[in-house]
């Protein structure tokens, strides 16, 4: 029996026979189903950065054009899975990423000070591009390179925001939850990606997740404690 690419059969007759299922039955079984437990998560993986603004009513801290690449990576990266014919379980998170970034993004504008006229031009030309992209109807070989600028556009999406935290000494309104959340379905994303034989690309792009999320985790849990020292020596 199979339901939504996952064979349960294979696993549950292994199982009711008293045997562990073997390898080539089982991997692809958890693949499938960590997977779409991926996808889930995703419905909701950036609230908590959303809540936290709408709560503070401040972008204090973020890195405005690290979000606004964000969104064009999402893009890129829904539109090559799209393209390659993926399994949705190896990448519908990116729908759900993709929406809620630009959500993320929209707020960010609402609460920053100055949203100027080069503001409403990037917004409007992603509009007016997006939708060819995610159609597929660019050159073959474009489409490729285009893929490959996105490894460097998430990286520089993530640099601005690492490089202010530093400065700072400080992670601002950033949410913990949220970067939990990515660096746990980036490590989840590597083993998916390769058990669905995705091309080395996707592979590298979960794995690029894996440093770059894991870093912003890392300054927000140490930056926290910084701040708890100093609260408790004010006192």
């Amino acid at each position: 029996m199979k339901f939504l690419g996952m064979n349960f059969s294979c696993v549950f007759g292994a199982l009711s026979n008293g045997k562990f299922p073997d390898k080539d039955c089982l991997l692809p079984f958890v693949s499938k189903l960590l997977g779409y437990c991926i996808v889930a998560a995703s419905t909701t993986v950036k609230f908590p950065q959303i809540l936290k603004i709408l709560k503070h009513r401040s972008v204090k801290g973020l890195s405005v054009v690290g979000f606004e690449l964000e969104v064009v990576g999402y893009t890129i990266a829904l539109a090559y899975c799209l393209h390659k014919g993926l399994p949705f379980s190896a990448y519908g998170e990116l729908v759900f990423l993709l929406i809620q970034a630009i959500i993320l993004v929209t707020i960010i504008y609402y609460f920053s000070q100055h949203v100027g006229t080069k503001t409403w031009i990037k917004a409007l030309l992603y509009c007016a591009v997006a939708p060819t992209i995610l159609a597929g109807q660019i050159d073959p070989i474009l489409f490729e390179a285009l893929y490959a600028s996105q490894h460097a556009i998430f990286f520089f999406a993530k640099v601005p925001q690492i490089w202010q935290n530093y400065n700072n000494k400080s992670t601002g309104q950033l949410s913990f939850l949220t970067y939990l959340m990515n660096f746990g379905a980036s490590i989840g994303r590597v083993f998916t990606s390769i058990q669905e034989k995705a091309p080395t690309s996707v592979v590298m792009g979960s794995a690029r997740g894996i440093v770059m999320n894991g870093t912003i985790l890392s300054q927000i849990i140490i930056y926290q404690k910084l701040r708890a020292k100093k609260g408790e020596k004010n006192e």
